[in-house]
């Protein structure tokens, strides 16, 4: 019996070629019929280098690799499917898997990889699908993806990812399914879905996001199912979910108070809502989804009275099946809503608590009388939240559980934040102080708030803060500054903030940057200053920034590039300067960060010239240039920009004559929807660059169009000849020879 096994084994895992047995790791499991090879649980600590090179699948799951060099896989170029699960990895070195042109399977769950770089995955032209679950993600790099335009699922899952910048999955053009499940994402970037046309399934759900990401989300034309729940979300507003293929949308286990009925407006295909587990107590009939046919209630405290009678009316006449377990009052409670005639749903004495309209929101629902929370909030130890949105107070209220993790306070008349206004939140992580009408940031005013990292304070009427306010409040990381009022930036208010990562100061009257403004931000990596009334930057207000990314400087009023400032920005990787009154762009505006620079927004700016040394040292980096609605008539060379993966150069006045001729050229090599349009002369106005006739006279693009059109046509033909007796130069032989080759 062993004898007949051993054979059996022998005829099913032995090569077929001597040569590819001699290849096969001694440690590994090598099937050359199938092409497949295991090496699990080996503690290798880097892959094997004889592996045969007709391998088409690799299992490497189990072992000790932390690093993956650069050209590891080059020795086997027939692989499909690379299992790297639980390998420890820590880092992919750029070029790692250069070579593999046919791989359609990788997978890299359940390892320690930290950050995604640029080039980390290049090579992997034909990949499919893309599993980083389970991994320390903190960071993908803009440009990660760039090179996956035949990706369909990319799965995202249990990491640390915290914010999602603008188009950090741009060139995933086959995308299906982006799977972000179980991250801590707070902040979304409104451009970070844009370009995922055939996204159809996106999944944010188990997230730290406390709204709803509407203009981030708007960008998904064509995404059909959405999983948002369990994210800390207390309230939907109107227009919530404008997303015009969306059919599926789970908002369950959320912290969902109110629900507006026009939530849903802006996504007429709408079916599916499930709001499981939520605090909902009562919902308004959503009237204008004309095609909703199913949503779930289970698990919210609904109470089954006259507030519930026109839901109840509305789901009958619309045909809508409904699962809605009645919670209150006593005689109802376990009934499902449909089952229930109108007539017996009665409101006695006393009303609900809480309601569906934010004024009766205000007031404290039942609840467990033990638990600790100030009077006119609401607090879920559950969920960690405690919420006084709205409800008039004039003094920060004190008492909130010493577990709460977000405390939400915006749209109060609070004036002014004493010190130490927030004791006993030691856990407090998100602090929202919106719209509160804030003056005055006292000293201390956020002391003792060691965990703080998200602090809002935009809509204020703040115009000066001192470094002190933030004192105790070390770790915190997104300050939103906002639609206040300050006419400079607070100088040295950010010097105890060693951990400042994003700033926003946009929609304020600041009118200049000046030495000094950011002293002690070193950590700083995005700086919004939009909207303002800018007009100089100083040479050094940005070098105390060094760690720089993201700059945003449109809408202002600067009237050059500032060069100079962007000196000692060495990864400034993003630049907005979109409705500036820039007239002209010179030489070299942006060496300084030429290096680093991916995106580049210069649309709208009344542009009329630009320097044909104006991009010097920019090249193959950049993914994106904006340049639409300029005035310029022509354009400098953009041969060197070899890696966009977008170009606008829509709505200038393009002068359509043989000086544009560099231009056309270069549009008809890109795979990319550039919109460049004609504006002169007058007979080929509002004509396509790229199909404009008016280059027909240039002198060579006839011929180069016609060998484009028909390449066989374009080749000279040469006939066969048969090779004289004597040499070309001599006799009638050579004679007739010379004649043809003159022909």
């Amino acid at each position: 019996m062993w004898g007949s096994l051993g054979l059996l084994l022998v005829s099913t895992l032995l090569p077929l070629r001597t040569a590819d047995a001699e290849r096969c790791p001694q440690i590994c499991v090598c099937d050359n019929i199938k092409r497949h090879v295991m090496c699990l649980n080996s503690s290798l600590t880097e892959v094997p280098i004889t592996i045969p090179q007709v391998t088409q699948k690799l299992d490497l799951r189990g072992n000790n690799i932390k690093v993956i060099p650069g050209g590891t896989f080059l020795p086997i170029p027939y692989l499909t499917h690379l299992n790297l699960q639980r390998c420890n990895v820590e880092s992919i070195e750029e070029g790692a898997f250069r070579g593999l042109g046919r791989l359609i399977y990788l997978n890299l769950a359940s390892n320690n990889i930290a950050v995604i770089y640029q080039e980390s995955l290049d090579g992997l032209s034909s990949l499919q699908q893309l599993v980083l679950e389970k991994n320390r993600l903190e960071e993908i790099k803009p440009g990660a993806f760039g090179q996956l335009g035949f990706l369909n699922f990319l799965n995202l899952a249990e990491n640390f990812l915290v914010y999602l910048p603008d188009m950090v999955f741009q060139g995933l053009q086959l995308i299906k399914w982006l799977r972000l499940s179980h991250n801590a994402l707070h902040v979304i970037g409104t451009e970070a879905f844009a370009g995922l046309r055939t996204l159809r399934r996106l999944s944010l759900d188990h997230n730290e996001l406390q709204f709803l990401p509407t203009e981030a989300l708007s960008r998904l034309s064509g995404t059909t199912r959405l999983d948002l729940g369990h994210n800390p979300v207390t309230y939907i507003g109107e227009e919530a979910i404008e997303m015009a293929s969306l059919k599926q949308l789970f908002l369950d286990n959320m912290a969902l108070q109110e629900v507006s009925p026009k939530a849903f407006v802006k996504s007429p295909l709408l079916h599916t809502v499930d709001l499981r587990n939520n605090q909902l107590q009562v919902l308004q009939p959503l009237t204008e989804a004309t095609h909703l046919k199913k949503i779930s209630l289970t698990g919210n405290p609904v109470v089954c009275t006259c507030y519930m009678r026109p839901f109840k009316e509305w789901m009958e006449k619309a045909r809508v099946q409904a699962d809605v377990p009645c919670a209150s009052p006593d005689t109802f409670r376990g009934e499902q809503l449909e089952s229930l005639r109108s007539l017996d749903m009665k409101c006695g004495s006393p009303a609900p608590e809480q309601l569906s309209s934010r004024a009766t929101r205000r007031r404290q629902p039942e609840g467990d009388p033990k638990t600790k929370c100030p009077e006119g909030c609401t607090c879920s130890p559950d969920f960690h939240h405690s919420n006084c949105e709205n409800r008039g107070f004039r003094e920060i209220p004190r008492g909130f559980p010493g577990s709460t993790q977000l405390l939400d306070l915006h749209q109060n008349e609070l004036h002014s934040v004493p010190k130490a206004a927030f004791p006993g939140l030691q856990q407090l992580v998100s602090l929202h102080l919106q719209s509160c009408k804030i003056t005055e940031l006292q000293p201390g005013a956020f002391q003792g708030l060691k965990k703080l990292v998200y602090l809002y304070l935009s809509n204020n009427s703040l115009t000066a803060i001192d470094a002190a306010a933030f004192d105790g409040a070390p770790q915190l990381s997104y300050l939103y500054l906002d639609h206040n009022r300050f006419t400079r930036i607070p100088r040295g208010a950010f010097s105890l903030l060693p951990n400042l990562f994003s700033l926003h100061l946009q929609h304020n009257s600041i009118s200049q940057l000046l030495d000094g403004d950011l002293t002690g931000a070193g950590q700083l990596r995005w700086v919004y200053l939009s909207g303002n009334r800018i007009t100089r930057v100083s040479p050094r207000a940005l070098s105390p920034a060094k760690m720089l990314e993201k700059l945003h400087l449109d809408e202002n009023l600067l009237q050059e590039v500032p060069t100079g400032s962007l000196r000692g920005l060495p990864v400034l990787s993003e630049l907005k300067l979109s409705k500036n009154p820039i007239k002209c762009i010179g030489d070299g505006a942006f060496l300084p960060v030429a290096r680093s620079l991916q995106h580049l927004y210069l649309d709208n700016l009344g542009l009329e010239q630009v320097s044909s040394k104006a991009f010097a040292g920019l090249g193959p980096r950049m993914k994106s240039l904006y340049l639409e609605n300029n005035k310029m008539h022509n354009m400098p060379d953009l041969r060197s920009f070899a890696g966009l993966e977008i170009i606008n150069l829509r709505d200038i006045p393009f002068h359509c004559d043989c000086q544009l001729l560099p231009l056309r050229r270069w549009i008809d090599k890109l795979n990319l929807r550039v919109g460049a349009t004609c504006g002169a002369p007058a007979e080929v106005r509002g004509q396509k660059v790229k199909l404009s006739a008016a280059f027909n006279s240039c002198p060579g693009w006839g011929v180069e169009k016609a060998r484009k059109a028909h390449p066989d046509k374009a080749k000279p033909k040469i006939k066969a000849e048969r090779s004289p007796s004597k040499t070309a130069g001599s006799g009638k032989a050579g004679s007739r020879v010379a004649k043809r080759s003159k022909a």
